[in-house]
């Protein structure tokens, strides 16, 4: 029988519910997370690695059921070594699904950090490391934790495996100013000791200050000022703003995601997207040496830092000061609900010139300005801060912004090295930055009018003379849908309804617009490549399925791969009249510079969601602009 303070918190959890893919409160974790240790003897050593909601399906949700609250959890009894899934009813106050996962390794959590820092700093050997290097003072020194991944190698195995690199505290504010380079722990976390040290013997460490450059200079405040208000409406977690509908939330895993993306086009809301979400991401350095060849993060599923890492964004710093905030619900490992403040923050902004005409002869100069709704949000992996904004337009465009900042990761140069020889860029006078990738895999739901979708790809060519051609092919099934970016032919696709027709007669549609991308640079053959399939193609499509949300898999820390993406698109399923998902990759090749030391500049990358000929005409003029 439950008890009184259970039945209140799940009066409490249920009377909150709204619609069924509003992001769970902290009385709908509590209360979940009560019921299953209520259910299930969990030990005392039980981990909670990932707690989120259990969305309804799709059609459920379209057809406006009612559907049952649900909340999913992974389970980690670290002394049995075993993995669980459950599922918790919120409405019958039952775990309706208790599952055994075998052969696989929740994402690594703070538990992990803590209990690698004490094996390491125990270990003889690492701390004889640091006395060679000139080191006594072990306070100083920050121990920061790998996943192992998978390299075929003979500690690879079933035990839970990380590796450690150190940096040391000096004056500044952070450690990563001073790496302790070439030395490595690598950790048997059940075991609970050092399994492999590798120490290559590189020079004494360097206490050389870190020195800014210079500024531009004193500026005065610019601030965003609305009078009047701003001019969005939120519902908890609706949003509305001019002819733009949509929901959001903050996932424990997939980060900002999109739910219902629409649009009021002549009194009825045209459906967009149904969801769109960060799968997956990678980081891969691209040092062989053994000191770095395993460093290939994947900071959204190897690790659990989205919901452990999310930094409350500031008004005037991080957003500008007008801007609204949310906050998030998360759950610890240890199963304590809790709020993080100012998760998200949404705020206009202003988006340069609309659009513009001109007829100089009359006398006629017409012009409008943009506007731009964004939703921001800032995950800290570090030494690497990751900014992801959604940003609406005027226009029917939907963006995904990405910022990359930080610090940058660094190995010791001695004055002797050959620079030539090394797989990074000197950014300090004994400091060089690795050469390394970022590959973000965005699922995008793509609802086109409908869930009756196709993809075509669109190349552009010349036609002999100056004429300009465009090629547009159907891409029918899974495997000839996975395709890279090309600049030389502006690839583009789009997600056409053939059963909804524009003015002109044609299937209404959705460009994916991409911007900046690169390749991986990593052989076929190579571990990442296998561990994260969604980089052999900048470009997927599959049918959806409610199953495949996560690109490499659902379980990725210490993955020997072949799983998400890769191993889904082996059926090569029709994408014809389909309910479609887009799988878009956008890469970005680090080259580093001494002007991105010691801290970085904000790099942006991005990529757009883009009307072609969903609309009848341009969504952001009125009638009045033209008469």
């Amino acid at each position: 029988m439950l008890s009184r303070c259970l039945y209140c918190l799940l009066l409490a959890a249920l009377a909150a519910i709204g619609h069924p893919l509003d992001p769970l409160t902290k009385d709908e974790l509590t209360a979940a997370l009560t019921i299953l240790r209520t259910q299930h003897a969990l030990p005392p050593d039980t981990s909670f690695p990932l707690v989120e909601l259990r969305e309804p399906l799709k059609q459920d949700v379209l057809a406006g059921r009612k559907v049952p609250r649900r909340v999913f959890a992974e389970v980690y009894e670290r002394t049995t070594r075993q993995t669980f899934e459950a599922v918790v009813d919120l409405s019958t106050r039952q775990v309706v699904s208790w599952n055994q996962v075998k052969g696989v390794q929740p994402p690594i959590m703070p538990e992990d950090f803590a209990i690698c820092q004490r094996v390491v700093r125990a270990d003889a050997g690492w701390r004889e490391a640091l006395r060679k290097r000139g080191i006594s003072d072990i306070a100083r020194v920050q121990i920061d934790v790998w996943g192992n991944g998978y390299h075929g190698e003979a500690a690879d195995g079933p035990h839970r495996i990380v590796r450690t690199v150190s940096y040391y505290k000096g004056p500044e504010r952070s450690a990563y100013f001073h790496p302790i380079d070439g030395l490595v722990a690598q950790v048997d976390l059940t075991a609970g000791k050092v399994i492999h040290l590798t120490d290559t013997g590189t020079a004494p460490l360097s206490h050389a200050p870190v020195l800014a450059g210079t500024d531009s200079g004193a500026v005065r405040p610019l601030e965003a000022v609305q009078s009047k208000g701003v001019s969005f409406v939120r519902k908890g977690n609706e949003i509305e703003w001019g002819n733009w509908r949509f929901r959001f939330a903050l996932h424990p895993r997939e980060g900002l995601v999109l739910y219902t993306v629409g649009y009021l086009d002549h009194g009825v809301v045209r459906p967009i997207l149904y969801k769109a979400s960060l799968s997956d991401m990678v980081v891969p350095y691209g040092d062989p040496g053994p000191a770095w060849y395993f460093r290939n993060s994947f900071d959204f599923s190897e690790y659990s830092f989205v919901a452990r890492s999310v930094a409350p964004l500031v008004a005037g710093r991080d957003v500008p000061n007008n801007a609204a905030f949310s906050d998030a619900a998360f759950a610890t490992e240890a199963g304590a609900a809790y709020d993080s403040p100012h998760a998200v923050a949404i705020y206009e902004r202003d988006g340069g010139i609309l659009w513009r005409y001109s007829d100089l002869t009359a006398g006629t100069i017409v012009s409008r300005r943009a506007r731009e709704l964004v939703l921001a949000t800032v995950i800290s992996a570090p030494p690497y801060e990751y900014g992801f904004n959604w940003v609406f337009h005027q226009d029917g465009r939907i963006g995904m912004e990405m910022l990359l900042t930080g610090i940058m990761a660094t190995e010791q140069v001695s004055p002797a090295a050959d620079h030539a020889q090394l797989h990074a860029e000197m950014v300090a006078p004994d400091l060089a930055a690795v050469f390394h990738q970022h590959f973000f895999c965005f699922r995008l739901d793509m609802d086109v009018d409908g869930t009756r979708n196709s993809v075509v790809e669109m190349n552009t060519q010349g036609g002999g003379g100056k004429a300009i051609e465009t090629v547009e092919s159907t891409l029918s099934k899974e495997q000839q849908a996975r395709r890279p970016v090309s600049s030389a032919t502006n690839r583009m696709w789009k997600v056409i309804n053939p059963g909804a027709k524009n003015a002109l007669g044609e299937p209404v549609g959705y460009l994916l617009m991409p911007g900046e991308n690169t390749p991986s640079y990593a052989t076929p053959d190579s571990w990442i490549r296998k561990r994260a399939t969604f980089l052999n193609a900048q470009f997927w499509a599959t049918p959806y399925e409610a199953a495949e949300e996560h690109a490499a898999g659902d379980y990725v820390n210490q993955s020997q791969g072949g799983q998400g993406l890769g191993e889904w698109t082996q059926a090569d399923r029709s994408l014809e009249n389909q309910d479609v998902v887009l799988w878009y990759t956008l890469g970005i090749t680090h080259i580093p510079r001494p002007e991105e030391w010691p801290v970085m500049p904000a790099h942006h990358a991005s990529f757009e969601l883009v009307p072609s000929g969903f609309f009848r005409s341009n969504p952001a003029l009125s009638e009045s602009d033209i008469h």
